[in-house]
């Protein structure tokens, strides 16, 4: 979604030699790159943490706080795991949230909570369904909020079609609907589905 708006993407991974990591940067074009994680996040402005959930402090580590200081972070991840019911068991609820746990270990970086709660084509393609649906987004800097939104219009996001919840709190309420996801893609049979919060 951001090399199709214009964006120069460098995609950082432990092991950047992976094949399927190696066919992604064959076919992405120019101006994509394909570096360790610390080169990532040395070069980029706007930083998206597309981590497994229970993974995103070591990625983050590794990316060396010398590299996140002052930077925009939008967290898309969700930590957690499947039991055996096939439920979503997260790793953080009710009194915190993964979003939570990044700002507080970099607290140099801006940490930015959305697109959390929707299969991951909607991400950067919310025309892939012929209605509207509803993006969430929290924080705690407003300027850093900005600047994720800007990303997520140049996705194609409607500006009235993202609900701001407010500080970075909000981020628990963001990641424990994810649980709720899950049950609904089975459900639902899988089939590409979204949110709308409708007003009158």
């Amino acid at each position: 979604g951001a090399l199709r708006s214009g964006h120069e993407v460098w995609l950082g991974a432990r092991n950047p030699e992976k094949p399927e990591l190696r066919d992604w940067l064959e076919g992405a074009g120019e101006d994509a790159s394909l570096s360790d994680i610390e080169s990532a996040a040395e070069f980029g402005e706007l930083l998206v943490n597309a981590t497994d959930g229970d993974g995103s402090l070591d990625a983050l580590q590794a990316a060396g706080a010398e590299n996140l200081a002052g930077k925009t972070l939008l967290d898309i991840a969700n930590a957690g795991s499947f039991d055996e019911h096939h439920s979503f068991v997260l790793t953080y609820a009710n009194d915190d949230s993964l979003a939570e746990e990044i700002q507080r270990a970099f607290p140099d970086l801006r940490v930015v909570k959305a697109l959390n709660t929707m299969h991951r084509r909607l991400m950067t393609s919310p025309d892939a369904l012929p209605a509207d649906t509803t993006a969430l987004i929290c924080g705690d800097d407003d300027e850093a909020k900005a600047e994720a939104l800007g990303l997520l219009e140049d996705f194609g996001w409607k500006r009235e079609n993202v609900i701001d919840l407010g500080d970075l709190s909000a981020a628990r309420a963001m990641e424990m609907f994810v649980s709720l996801w899950v049950r609904l893609n089975s459900a639902l049979d899988r089939q590409l589905f979204g949110v709308a919060v409708v007003r009158e």
